[in-house]
This record gives structure tokens, sequence and C-alpha cells, in this order.
């Protein structure tokens, strides 16, 4: 992909064009990374409004860096475009990945224009699978949340196992047959799910790994001038690295 400057737009051109000169003056600012967002939603239905923000938060809990209102309008320099092109994953979720970059960021509000023709490619199936997508791209939490299920449902298996003794021995007062049916099947179902949760662990960090992402990116490099006090620092460390 040429170009010093590269700015992405949805093809249905509901995102104001005008926002691009404010990128462009982002960028002349110092930031490699302008993001568009939206000033405010009230084109959307009252549905899409919730489900969005709903949406987000669960991202920001489940520790996703993500822009708020944010889409697909953004501007990158070069040097964000080739560290992008960094992460070899097969599915990428650009929305979340750009912000993993590190560079210096912006943000340009606009109001988004209603769709003038043709109707949206994205139904209520694809925003779901785009969600999922978000959220097992970026997070290994849900699988941790199996585990805490299966610890938490194991201990009141074992409070159960307690309160019917308690309710046998002391007070007198028991269902037979409640405790040896209700109790193991708790304490079955836990320890599936705590076994789940542990298996989890492991395939989310085979999962993250294989991913490869880089560790860090550089931004800049800084070549020392000719007999400067770093050039000469420099030359002092590779004197001293083969002695």
């Amino acid at each position: 992909m040429k170009g010093d400057l590269i700015v992405s737009i949805d093809a249905d051109l509901q995102d104001d064009l005008g926002a691009i000169s404010g990128m462009l003056r982002a960028s002349a600012a110092g930031a490699d990374i302008v993001y568009g967002v939206r000033s405010k939603r009230v084109r959307d239905s009252a549905g899409k409004r919730i489900t969005a923000h709903l949406y987000y938060n669960l991202l920001k809990r489940l520790g996703v860096d993500i822009v708020f209102d944010h889409a697909d309008f953004r501007f990158l320099s070069r040097s964000a475009v080739e560290a992008l092109r960094q992460f070899k994953e097969s599915n990428l979720f650009l929305r979340a990945l750009i912000p993993q970059l590190g560079f210096e960021t912006a943000v340009v509000t606009y109001e988004r224009a209603e769709r003038f023709a043709g109707t949206s490619k994205y139904p209520l199936g694809k925003m779901f699978a785009l969600a999922v997508e978000g959220v097992t791209s970026f997070s290994t939490r849900p699988l941790r949340i199996i585990t805490v299920l299966g610890c938490g449902m194991s201990l009141f298996s074992l409070f159960l196992t307690a309160w019917a003794l308690f309710m046998a021995v002391v007070m007198r007062a028991t269902v037979p047959g409640w405790a040896s049916i209700v109790i193991p099947i708790y304490l079955v179902c836990g320890v599936q799910l705590l076994s789940l949760g542990i298996i989890g662990e492991y395939v989310g960090k085979i999962y993250l790994e294989t991913k490869r992402r880089p560790r860090f990116i550089v931004s800049k490099t800084i070549e020392p001038r000719e007999n400067s006090t770093l050039s000469e620092s420099l030359k002092r460390i590779e004197i001293n690295a083969r002695a």
C-alpha cells in the first residue's frame, strides 16, 4: 500500500468527508493516528444506541482498549501502517487492534449523515458476529469466568452439604433423598466447570501465543551525529563489549 497518509472510510459515505481536514490538522500537530468519532447517534434507533453502548462498555470491562463511538473512519500515518502490518493474525478486529500500536493519537468528532441510498450490509446477525469477534480476539476473560463459576458452584455444593447435615442432625427436618440427589449434581457440575476453566486458561495462552503479536513497536530511530556525546558513548560501549 502506497502513500504517506491513509484515511479509511466506510463505503456508504455516511461519514463526513469534511472531518478529513481536521485529521490532517491533528497529523500536523504530531498525531500518527486520528479517530473519527461520532458526536451523537441521534440517527440510530434506540435499540442500536443502547446495544452499541452496552457493547463498548462490555469490551472495556473485559480489558479491550477501544474508542467509544468509533467505527472505521480513521487516519493513519505511514509509520502507523507499517506497524500495523507487523500483526500477522488472520482475524483482524481493527477497532481494538489499532489502539495497541501505541502511537500518538487524536480524536476528531463529526456528525454522521443519514443513509441516502441502499441498505445497511450489517444486519443484526453480522453485528452480533462482529461483537463476538471483538471479544474473542482480545480477551480471554470469558474463559476465566468459567473458572470462577466452577469454583463458585463447587463451594456452593459444600455449603449445601453442611446445610443438609445441619438440618438432618440438629433440626431433624429433612426431605428423604433430596441431599443425595441435589448435592452430587451441584458438586459434579462445579468440578466439571472448574476443570473446563483450567483447560481454558491454557487454551487462552496458546491462543494468544499463536497470534504472534509484536512485543514492541519502534516509533523512531535516532541516528547520533558524529562526535556527539551519544556517539562517543556508543563507541565506548562497543569497545568495552569487544574487550
